[in-house]
């Protein structure tokens, strides 16, 4: 669906004629990602490039009933969360929105805005003795807003103190066109005023005792379009030391982890099959294959970081209590394992993802399933995988499994890579098909979907009606005329 001439005019008065967008190929690009969501064209894209002009659009959507999409990260995408619902939608593409506000040292906070990608964020905070909280090994067009925003588990969990980490403030353009800012940036005084008295926006709660940003957090854009946040980070380490300890089932590392976060030592705590490490070092199939054979079925990559007045006595004393709590445990930490290099391990996780995007090396595409659970339960999980892949004639030597430890070890982030060819519909319905029975059988389960991408709105939803009720109350209030990503979530 083409826009209209008029349309177009509006919106090319508002950002420029050279930022809006409605050529067949942009359309395209915009309508389908990785996902399985049903494809919808959007009528067309505009990029602002300021605040200023983000509230105008959302004023002139609620003025001709225009669906909004917001979008700020780079392609591949893959959860189907910037897909229209709707036909008729403009796409917001914020990735022009490019600028690090500020970079606070002292109280280790960076302010960015949605267009600015973790391949731009960690030269910046290196200048300053820092580096961000990521994500597993992002890809480099990664909007780092767009990861705090949907809570994507970082992994460092002893790091982690609440869910909403490392997100601390955020500035949004509610679906009223209303301005608000969260936390302690919302006053008293302006931005500029408050840095000039030394603070910071590094508190999350507010303005008085109400916590917006969880109104925010995980709403697929579906409340309004955040211009900036206030991002939590942490030292540059002065240096670094990573281990890996290997494991034939994933059961045997359980009991050591809790063990080292009761001791709370360390700072990556990353838990990978080795069909997802094997496709994180390689970039071909065939590579790939090889190095899986040499591993063990499981890896758990640990690191120490030496930061501070002593970082070398803090890595010491840290590294002997981990020695003494894996022999404990029957465990052979190692710097070299199978020919893998803990160091090599180290270096890429430390960085987004070279091209192409590590998921994608192996078949062209990759599906993700996964939901929050404790580490004690993770095991049935993997085995009902395990069974639903055999049932659907899947391998599972390809089933890639990612297990992060979050929020001090309470909870954890359990993910399943699903990898395929999208070229091959027989291969696309196989995963399609199984997601639609895992999703069900994990939340039957206990797992828990706080991301409800797609179809997991329905079992994130399906039993909870009165989450439903006080959900679409709220959003009445801050989006009363729907032009907010209609039709995702529960709206």
């Amino acid at each position: 669906m083409e826009a209209k001439v008029s349309e177009r005019e509006e919106l090319a008065k508002i950002v420029g004629n050279e930022n809006v967008f409605d050529d067949p190929e942009t359309i395209e690009s915009y309508s389908k990602d990785g996902s399985f969501v049903h494809k919808i064209r959007p009528r067309c894209i505009a990029k602002p490039k300021d605040v200023g002009q983000i509230q105008t659009i959302v004023k002139w959507a609620n003025d001709t009933s225009a669906p909004l999409v917001p979008v700020s990260s780079g392609p591949p995408r893959f959860r189907g969360d910037t897909i229209p619902s709707v036909g008729g939608a403009v796409i917001v593409d914020l990735s022009q929105m490019k600028r690090i506000i500020r970079v606070d040292r002292r109280n280790r906070v960076a302010m960015v805005e949605p267009g600015v990608t973790f391949t731009d964020l960690i030269p910046e905070l290196n200048k300053h003795d820092l580096a961000p909280f990521m994500p597993l090994v992002p890809r480099g067009s990664k909007s780092v807003v767009a990861s705090g925003l949907e809570r994507e588990p970082i992994t460092v969990p002893m790091h982690h103190w609440d869910v909403q980490d490392p997100v601390r403030c955020i500035e949004i353009i509610y679906g009223t066109g209303d301005l608000f800012r969260t936390g302690s940036a919302a006053g008293p005084g302006t931005l500029e005023e408050q840095w000039e008295v030394g603070r910071a926006q590094m508190r999350g709660i507010g303005p008085a005792h109400t916590d917006f940003a969880r109104l925010i957090q995980g709403a697929q854009g579906t409340m309004g379009i955040v211009t900036w946040v206030s991002m939590g980070c942490k030292p540059l380490p002065k240096l670094k030391r990573t281990f890996l300890v290997g494991a034939d089932r994933v059961e045997a590392l359980i009991g050591f982890i809790y063990k080292l976060l009761w001791k709370k030592l360390g700072d990556d705590y990353i838990v990978l099959n080795n069909h997802d490490l094997a496709s994180l070092l390689t970039n071909k199939r065939e590579a790939c294959n090889e190095v899986k054979a040499s591993l063990p079925p499981w890896v758990f990559i640990f690191s120490i970081e030496g930061f501070g007045l002593l970082p070398e006595e803090r890595v010491a004393y840290q590294e002997t209590e981990f020695i003494e709590a894996a022999q404990s445990f029957g465990l052979v930490p190692t710097k070299v394992l199978n020919g893998i290099k803990a160091q090599v391990v180290e270096d890429v996780v430390a960085c987004p993802s070279k091209e192409p995007y590590w998921k994608v090396r192996a078949k062209g595409g990759c599906h993700d399933i996964f939901f929050l659970t404790t580490l004690d339960k993770a095991p049935q999980f993997i085995r009902g995988m395990y069974d639903l892949a055999e049932a659907n004639q899947y391998p599972t030597d390809e089933i890639g499994i990612y297990v992060q430890p979050s929020v001090q070890g309470t909870n954890c982030h359990c993910e399943f890579n699903l990898m395929y060819d999208p070229k091959n519909r027989g291969e696309a319905d196989k995963v399609r098909m199984i997601d639609h029975k895992a999703s069900r059988l994990f939340s039957r389960l206990g797992g828990f979907f706080s991301r409800p991408y797609g179809s997991w709105a329905e079992v994130a939803y399906g039993g909870a009606a009165d989450v439903i009720i006080a959900s679409r109350k709220v959003k009445d209030i801050f989006d009363p005329k729907g032009v907010m990503n209609p039709g995702k979530l529960c709206f």
